[in-house]
């Protein structure tokens, strides 16, 4: 379906790929791993043929059809999100064009025409409608949201409703750039169970450990510019990797060991006239050595403790009767929630339930219509928006919203901790609006680590982060002894920190005391993904 021979690729002056080679077959599920800026968006734009390589070839079987979802997208015009997912508005026009152009210059034959073709009968195919409404339910749309303006829905919405036209399509190869990020839990379980059964191959790029471990039966590591392949899920990946790297670096210090004592040889007898044919056989041994490179550790996540936060009451904050509203829209009416010292607790349920209205709530940064917000005895709150850029001076650096963060903090203890979170040299001295969406994050985190508060709001934490950032951050908050209150929709973040789950779902929230399997346990809510799913099939 798909193979990369003997890739070269150099992007901004630096070499990406090096006589780098995989291959996706038919039914395959692979995923794509490297460090931010390793080259694998690069990749999916090589395969796309949106670049074309320095050398190598990128080939894919002439009746191949690629569908590709990004990781941003815009709503134009006024296509509904029914509109957008059985691409009326814009993708079968945009196909139509593209077709007329070959047929008139008679270049029926060409892959690009056979493959707008495909995708062009898919979303002509009279049972389209009904099968984008299957997928958009399953991906979290009400029926009410079929007819709304996708230009009035956030870029979330608009990127579910652009991933269900890619699944009515049905492309043999699905290329996924972060596909999970703008999911919830319900959406990324069908999704989840939806590509376990897909027909076609699956090649995406993650940074969500549990999606991959449950989805993926290959992964391809980009590292030192080739491409190296490891079956199994992400654990397998890792594991294998690990005892690839030992094999490595004993087989390196072995060969090293025996150069030494080749050469220590020569030295010694090169000058005796009885021994100094051996000693010149020893060096040229030497010479025809195909000789091993060290290899490369793995990444591994960074450690970092963050500091004991001042003690608080018992009960770290609490909500009495919040009426709270936006225009006519009612989010809460009559909310009671306590929350007490030390609990780690998930919020979860659909976007657009009120999650995210909670935690401002309790950050303070909402003003509700009616009730109480009181806070617990000596209680230092920290909020983590979902906007990172809104708790960041614009016209501050790096450096100096550290340093404003904790004003005791020496300017070398500051740079020590940026330097962990991968700031590193310059970095520190860029302005906070030039920063990328992961660097936002990264010195979010910095800030709340240098100055930490005894209730901490998480709202998405982990998105924007690579893997190793968001295993350090789990590393981190583990050991983290104040009260944690978050949002995600990354299972394996979840997994390893909820000790309670606040189900949040039409003004209403309920308390399940207990870790997020004995919550899917208790509401069904696998088994919910697992209904919607057979209904789309």
């Amino acid at each position: 379906m798909l193979t990369i021979r003997d890739l070269k690729m150099t992007f901004g002056g630096r070499v990406l790929f090096e006589d780098a080679s995989f291959s996706v077959n038919y039914g395959d599920r692979v995923a794509l791993v490297g460090p931010n800026g390793a080259g694998k968006t690069t990749l999916f734009s090589l395969i796309l043929r949106k670049l074309e390589p320095d050398a190598g070839t990128v080939a894919r079987d002439e009746w191949t059809m690629v569908g590709h979802l990004p990781q941003e997208a815009e709503a134009h015009g006024e296509e509904t999100i029914l509109e957008v997912a059985t691409g009326r508005v814009d993708e079968v026009p945009r196909l139509e064009q593209i077709l007329h152009a070959l047929e008139a210059a008679r270049n029926v034959s060409c892959p690009e025409y056979l493959e707008a073709h495909a995708k062009h009968d898919a979303l002509n195919d009279p049972q389209v409608e009904t099968k984008a409404k299957k997928m958009l339910r399953g991906l979290g749309f009400r029926d009410s949201d079929f007819t709304r303006k996708a230009r009035e829905m956030s870029g979330g919405w608009i990127m579910r409703a652009r991933l269900a036209r890619l699944l009515v399509m049905e492309p043999d190869l699905l290329l996924l750039d972060e596909p999970t990020n703008h999911l919830d839990l319900l959406a990324l379980l069908w999704l989840q169970n939806y590509l376990q059964n897909y027909s076609g191959a699956v090649l995406l790029i993650s940074h969500d450990r549990q999606f991959m471990d449950e989805v993926v039966t290959q992964v391809y590591e980009i590292s030192e510019r080739k491409l190296v392949g490891f079956s199994g899920n992400y654990s397998d990946y890792l594991r294998q990797r690990e005892e690839r790297y030992e094999q490595q670096l004993a087989a390196y210090k072995n060969q090293q060991k025996e150069i030494q004592a080749l050469q220590e040889f020569a030295d010694r007898f090169r000058s005796v006239t009885s021994k100094a044919s051996q000693a010149m056989s020893k060096l040229k041994q030497i010479e025809r050595m195909e000789l091993i490179e060290k290899p490369q550790a793995p990444r591994k996540p960074f450690r970092f403790q963050i500091p004991p936060p001042p003690r608080g009451g018992q009960r770290a904050a609490s909500l009495k009767d919040i009426h709270m509203a936006y225009g006519t829209t009612q989010v809460y009416t009559g909310l009671d929630l306590t929350i007490e010292r030390g609990e780690r607790t998930v919020l979860v349920r659909p976007n657009g339930a009120g999650k995210s209205t909670l935690l401002k709530i309790l950050a303070g940064v909402v003003e509700f219509q009616k009730g109480e917000r009181d806070l617990g005895h000596n209680a230092k709150i920290g909020y983590f928006s979902q906007h990172r850029a809104a708790s960041l001076d614009p016209e501050k650096t790096v450096l100096d919203e550290v340093m404003s963060s904790a004003p005791a903090m020496r300017e070398d203890e500051a740079r020590a901790v940026l330097g962990s979170f991968m700031f590193r040299k310059d970095d520190i001295y860029k302005p906070t609006k030039v920063l990328s969406g992961g660097e936002k994050s990264r010195l979010n985190l910095v800030k709340f680590l240098v100055d930490p508060p005894n209730l901490l709001l998480m709202d998405e934490p982990t998105t924007h982060l690579d893997i190793h950032t968001v295993e350090s951050l789990t590393l981190a908050l583990e050991r983290y002894e104040g009260t944690l209150l978050f949002i995600s929709h990354d299972v394996h973040f979840i997994r390893h920190l909820a000790t309670k789950v606040l189900h949040v779902n039409a003004g209403l929230v309920t308390a399940y005391v207990g870790d997020y399997d004995y919550f899917l346990e208790k509401t069904g809510t696998a088994r919910d993904a697992r209904a919607a799913l057979t209904a789309a099939i």
